[in-house]
Protein backbone atom coordinates (compact mmCIF):
# COMPACT_ATOMS: atom_id res chain seq x y z
CA UNK A 1 0.00 0.00 0.00
CA UNK A 2 1.42 3.41 -0.91
CA UNK A 3 1.89 6.04 1.80
CA UNK A 4 -0.97 8.27 0.60
CA UNK A 5 -3.38 5.33 0.59
CA UNK A 6 -2.23 4.29 4.05
CA UNK A 7 -2.98 7.81 5.31
CA UNK A 8 -6.47 7.60 3.82
CA UNK A 9 -7.03 4.24 5.51
CA UNK A 10 -6.18 5.74 8.91
CA UNK A 11 -9.13 8.13 8.69
CA UNK A 12 -12.70 7.30 9.61
CA UNK A 13 -15.63 7.60 7.26
CA UNK A 14 -17.87 10.56 8.06
CA UNK A 15 -21.57 9.86 7.54
CA UNK A 16 -23.07 12.15 4.90
CA UNK A 17 -26.29 13.83 5.87
CA UNK A 18 -26.89 15.11 2.34
CA UNK A 19 -26.95 18.70 1.19
CA UNK A 20 -23.26 18.76 0.29
CA UNK A 21 -21.99 18.56 -3.26
CA UNK A 22 -19.96 15.57 -4.45
CA UNK A 23 -16.23 16.02 -4.92
CA UNK A 24 -15.15 17.53 -8.23
CA UNK A 25 -12.07 18.92 -9.91
CA UNK A 26 -8.76 19.04 -8.08
CA UNK A 27 -10.11 17.68 -4.82
CA UNK A 28 -11.55 14.63 -6.56
CA UNK A 29 -8.31 14.09 -8.52
CA UNK A 30 -6.24 14.37 -5.32
CA UNK A 31 -8.27 11.71 -3.53
CA UNK A 32 -8.20 9.40 -6.56
CA UNK A 33 -4.44 9.75 -6.96
CA UNK A 34 -3.89 9.06 -3.25
CA UNK A 35 -5.98 5.88 -3.45
CA UNK A 36 -4.16 4.20 -6.36
CA UNK A 37 -4.20 0.37 -6.39
CA UNK A 38 -6.06 0.00 -9.68
CA UNK A 39 -9.37 1.41 -8.47
CA UNK A 40 -11.48 2.75 -11.30
CA UNK A 41 -13.43 5.97 -11.00
CA UNK A 42 -16.53 5.69 -13.16
CA UNK A 43 -17.86 8.98 -14.56
CA UNK A 44 -16.69 10.79 -11.40
CA UNK A 45 -19.67 9.09 -9.71
CA UNK A 46 -18.42 5.88 -8.09
CA UNK A 47 -15.34 3.79 -7.41
CA UNK A 48 -15.01 0.14 -8.26
CA UNK A 49 -12.43 -2.58 -8.14
CA UNK A 50 -12.46 -6.31 -8.72
CA UNK A 51 -10.32 -8.21 -6.24
CA UNK A 52 -9.09 -11.65 -7.37
CA UNK A 53 -8.55 -14.66 -5.13
CA UNK A 54 -7.45 -18.30 -5.45
CA UNK A 55 -10.89 -19.71 -4.68
CA UNK A 56 -14.39 -18.98 -3.45
CA UNK A 57 -13.50 -19.23 0.24
CA UNK A 58 -10.81 -16.53 0.01
CA UNK A 59 -13.22 -14.24 -1.86
CA UNK A 60 -15.89 -14.90 0.77
CA UNK A 61 -13.46 -14.21 3.61
CA UNK A 62 -12.51 -10.90 1.99
CA UNK A 63 -16.18 -10.03 1.53
CA UNK A 64 -16.83 -10.70 5.21
CA UNK A 65 -13.86 -8.52 6.24
CA UNK A 66 -15.13 -5.68 4.04
CA UNK A 67 -18.61 -6.16 5.49
CA UNK A 68 -17.26 -5.82 9.03
CA UNK A 69 -15.42 -2.63 8.05
CA UNK A 70 -18.59 -1.31 6.44
CA UNK A 71 -20.60 -1.87 9.62
CA UNK A 72 -17.90 -0.29 11.79
CA UNK A 73 -17.63 2.74 9.49
CA UNK A 74 -21.38 3.05 8.67
CA UNK A 75 -20.40 3.15 5.00
CA UNK A 76 -21.91 0.39 2.92
CA UNK A 77 -20.58 -0.60 -0.51
CA UNK A 78 -22.11 -2.84 -3.12
CA UNK A 79 -20.20 -6.15 -3.16
CA UNK A 80 -20.55 -8.75 -5.88
CA UNK A 81 -19.14 -12.10 -4.77
CA UNK A 82 -18.27 -14.85 -7.25
CA UNK A 83 -15.84 -17.76 -7.43
CA UNK A 84 -12.36 -16.29 -6.97
CA UNK A 85 -13.40 -12.65 -7.04
CA UNK A 86 -15.22 -9.89 -5.24
CA UNK A 87 -16.15 -6.62 -6.94
CA UNK A 88 -16.54 -3.62 -4.63
CA UNK A 89 -18.48 -0.54 -5.77
CA UNK A 90 -18.54 2.57 -3.59
CA UNK A 91 -20.31 5.94 -3.68
CA UNK A 92 -22.30 8.11 -1.32
CA UNK A 93 -25.95 7.46 -2.06
CA UNK A 94 -27.31 10.57 -0.31
CA UNK A 95 -25.50 12.88 -2.72
CA UNK A 96 -25.29 10.48 -5.67
CA UNK A 97 -21.55 10.98 -5.99
CA UNK A 98 -18.18 10.71 -4.29
CA UNK A 99 -17.00 12.12 -0.97
CA UNK A 100 -13.65 11.77 0.77
CA UNK A 101 -15.20 9.01 2.89
CA UNK A 102 -15.65 6.89 -0.24
CA UNK A 103 -11.90 7.03 -0.83
CA UNK A 104 -11.24 6.35 2.86
CA UNK A 105 -13.43 3.26 2.66
CA UNK A 106 -11.71 2.08 -0.53
CA UNK A 107 -8.34 2.43 1.20
CA UNK A 108 -9.66 0.34 4.09
CA UNK A 109 -10.68 -2.33 1.55
CA UNK A 110 -7.06 -2.44 0.38
CA UNK A 111 -6.02 -3.26 3.95
CA UNK A 112 -8.56 -6.11 4.05
CA UNK A 113 -6.87 -8.07 1.26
Amino acid sequence: MNDACALLAEKDCVPCKGGVPPLTGGELARCYEALGHDWQMIEEHHLEKEFRFKNFQEALDFTNRVGAIAEAQSHHPDILLAWGKAKVTIWTHKINGLTESDFVFAAKCEQAV
